[in-house]
């Protein structure tokens, strides 16, 4: 069975309802994204950052995947797919894709800020207080700016062994996400789907990537009827 890695990023969930930062001059929901999504910004103002993602994780549970989440899930009825995304949310488990590795962390679950190990789901309010068994305060299980990404490794070596590569709704230029697609066989196509897939391309390899430029759900529909 060939396999097709999935690199998504905010555009694949956008047409759910969920926002993206990037498209708002820097600001996520309002608010200076170094404020809530910093380490430094946890420092200063613990309380707002708590508050900033209980309102996302609230916000997740009222919107659903779209035809594009579904549709990745779809290329399993005939590939090996493995989805590596930048995103927080949980809309590709929603809509039943079997292997998501997330880059960023996971919007519904905590993590202690003393003990790395320390990871458990968390759908509720997080509050200042509530603490690890070791007496560590929790915090989102989200990779803030200026922190390393764990799994981006596990991430590349799925690439290594991709027959295709299918990038929807980023940028290309948060790194290290974007470099993850040349770790890939140079004889593996790219498929890239952004509404601004030509512009985000400019300086790369243009003779490997496909440019699908549509919306993901538009593109999606699009790329089944090729792989399919």
């Amino acid at each position: 069975m060939k396999k097709i890695v999935v690199l998504t990023g905010a555009g694949v969930s956008a047409e759910s309802g969920v926002p993206t930062f990037r498209d708002a001059d820097g600001l996520w929901e309002g608010h200076d994204v170094m404020e809530v999504a910093t380490p430094e910004g946890f420092r200063k103002n613990p309380t707002l950052v708590q508050t900033f993602y209980n309102q996302r994780r609230a916000a997740l549970k009222k919107v659903e995947p779209n035809a594009a989440h579904h549709a990745i899930k779809t290329l399993e009825d005939k590939y090996q797919v493995v989805v590596i995304t930048q995103n927080v949310d949980d809309l590709h488990e929603r809509a039943g894709s079997s292997q998501v590795i997330h880059l960023h962390g996971e919007l519904l679950k905590v993590k202690s800020t003393i003990d790395p190990n320390y990871i458990i789901p968390w759908e509720e309010d997080l509050k200042m207080g509530d603490c690890c068994p070791k007496g560590g305060q929790l915090r989102p299980q989200v990779v803030w700016f200026g922190e390393a990404v764990p799994m981006i490794e596990p991430a590349a070596m799925e690439c290594m062994s991709a027959d295709v590569v299918i990038i929807i709704g980023t940028s290309m230029q948060v790194y290290p996400a974007a470099s993850l697609f040349q770790f890939a066989p140079a004889d593996s196509p790219v498929y890239y789907i952004d509404p601004k897939a030509a512009e985000n391309t400019i300086g790369l390899d243009a003779n490997r990537i496909t440019l699908i430029a549509q919306k993901a759900t538009d593109g999606m529909a699009a790329l089944l009827d090729i792989l399919l």
